[in-house]
Formats: structure tokens, C-alpha cells, sequence
């Protein structure tokens, strides 16, 4: 049986967006416009706000609330907003997705409850609240590694049921089970991990939720682009041309948050510092950065 491509809800290139901070450590609004603007100009036609790699751990509510605001303003219907709501209580998770809604948000990332490792049931549970209390279309976010509890492929099939949950961010590396979903749901995929960023579409996902976009968003664009237009020697070879950017970013011991920023502010565009418990990158690790930047920029 010959299977289309799932529709993209977010869009097919998501940036999961650096919060801007000013040197002080206060929300730089004018930072994350601009550097907004920017990503979507070359090339993504959704930013993730408030997750991750945008320091949420590390934000309050006000604080999400207003960038969600000032990205809309920025970008128009340029590009959708998911807006990270994510949190251990889902209480809190409910009222950062109704915050999110009235702030202008197309949709809200939900991260698995971490540290407590519910069972599956209560994941399936807190899922279905989130989803149930507000009116917009939920992405899960599957990422055991940081959270210490899988969304089963089983509770993932459950949840595809709900009319509001509608997408899946997928750092789970466990591409079996992912297929496996893919194969009995029309839930939308998103490569959360960047070296999974051609494989995923290549077997029906969405798009992806890039950090490495933060510095080339057009690169990661082109991947999938490539691919649309049939060019799949191309669309892998551009893959396999970001790996070494890849490597230095998400993989050489540090948060893709704290090398996103450190690229970024060699690059001259909006990052400032980030929050502790993270520490900034040195020097030697900027300059290593900028190298493998260069590098792959230069072709």
C-alpha cells in the first residue's frame, strides 16, 4: 500500500528557537525578534518557543507568555508557534497552554512529566488533560533520555485518538517503535534530533525541530526541500554535509542551548548569556564552533 505524507500541522522546518537574554540575564524582546525574523527569512516556517533549548527550566511564566507575544508580532503568519508548556505538574501545564493560547500561539509542545516517572497510564492521563483544557493542537514530545520516561508506542497509538493531539517531537531513538506509530496513526512526526532529520521524513514524518537551524536554518530547509523535489542523492548528501556541525553542537559534551548561544553571538545575532545552572561556553569551544561554521558554510 503507498502511504502520502502525513500533513504538516506546524509546518516542515521548526527551529527550536535560543531564548535572547541581555547581558544582565533579563528577556530580550527585541533580541528574539529579531533573531525571529531572521530564521524565518531563511528558511523555517515554524519556531519552537519556550522548550529546551529556548532555557524553559529557567524562565517563568510571564516571562514564556511575553516571548510567545513578541514572536507573533515579529513574524506575522510567517510561520506557526509552538509554544513549550511542558512541566512535571499538570496543573502548571495546563494553565502555561492556556497562557500560551491567549498569547498567540498555534500549538503547544508537551513534554512527558519528568523526574516523578509516572507509569504509563498517568502519561497517558496528564496527555489527555492538557489536551482536553486547551483549544490548541498538541505536540508531544517524546525524549526519555531527559525526562527518564518513554511515551510508549502503545500509549502513543492511545493518544493519537484525541482530536487536539495531533503531532509528536521525537527524540525517543527508538526508530523502530517509531515506525511502528507512524505505520497505524496519522500523528504528525517532527525530527527532534538532527541527525534524524532525513531518515524520519524519508519514511513519512512531518518535518523536524531543529536546534542546529538556530545557526543554519536555509541548510536544514534544504534537506527537506531537496528530498521533496526527488533529489534524494542530494537531500542525503546535504544531510551527511551537516554532521560535523551536528557533532559540535549537540554532541561534543555540552547543551545545545549553551553552543547554539555561543555560535550565535560569534555570528552577531541576538543570544546573550544563558541561565544557570548552565554555564557559558569558553573560547576554545566558540572558536572550534565558528570553525566547523566556516567550514560548512564556505561550499
Amino acid at each position: 500500500m503507498t502511504r502520502t505524507r502525513k500533513a504538516a500541522p506546524f509546518g516542515r522546518t521548526l527551529c527550536a528557537m535560543i531564548t535572547p537574554f541581555t547581558e544582565a540575564g533579563a528577556l530580550d524582546l527585541d533580541g528574539a525578534q529579531r533573531l525571529a525574523a531572521h530564521l524565518v527569512a531563511q528558511g523555517c516556517d515554524g519556531l519552537v518557543l519556550n522548550g529546551t533549548t529556548g532555557e524553559s527550566p529557567t524562565t517563568t511564566d510571564e516571562e514564556k507568555a511575553r516571548l510567545v507575544a513578541a514572536v507573533r508580532e515579529a513574524v506575522g503568519d510567517r510561520a506557526a508557534l509552538v509554544a513549550g508548556v511542558g512541566t512535571s505538574d499538570t496543573r502548571h501545564t495546563v494553565e502555561l497552554a492556556l497562557a500560551a493560547g491567549k498569547a498567540g500561539a498555534d500549538g503547544v509542545l508537551v513534554v512527558t512529566p519528568y523526574y516523578s516517572r509516572p507509569p504509563q497510564e498517568a502519561v497517558a492521563a496528564h496527555f489527555q488533560e492538557v489536551a482536553d483544557a486547551s483549544e490548541l493542537p498538541v505536540m508531544l514530545y517524546d525524549i526519555p533520555g531527559r525526562t527518564g520516561t518513554r511515551i510508549a508506542p502503545e500509549t502513543m497509538i492511545r493518544l493519537a485518538g484525541h482530536p487536539r493531539i495531533v503531532a509528536v517531537k521525537d527524540c525517543s531513538y527508538d526508530f523502530l517503535g517509531t515506525q511502528k506509530v507512524l505505520a497505524q496513526t496519522e500523528l504528525a512526526y517532527y525530527a527532534g534530533c538532527d541527525e534524524h532529520v532525513l531518515a524520519l521524513y524519508a519514511i513519512g514524518a512531518a518535518g523536524c525541530v531543529s536546534t542546529v537551524a538556530n545557526a543554519v536554518p536555509d541548510r536544514v530547509a534544504s534537506i527537506l526541500a531537496a528530498f521533496d523535489a526527488g533529489d534524494t542523492g542530494r537531500a542525503a548528501g546535504l544531510q551527511l554535509a551537516l554532521t560535523p556541525l551536528t557533532e559540535a553542537m549537540m554532541d561534543a559534551g555540552l547543551p545545545g542551548t549553551v553552543t547554539a548561544k555561543a555560535l550565535l553571538a560569534r555570528l552577531g545575532l541576538p543570544a546573550g548569556p544563558v541561565r544557570a545552572p548552565l554555564l557559558p561556553a569558553g573560547r576554545e569551544t566558540a572558536d572550534g564552533l565558528l570553525a566547523v561554521y566556516e567550514a560548512l558554510t564556505a561550499g
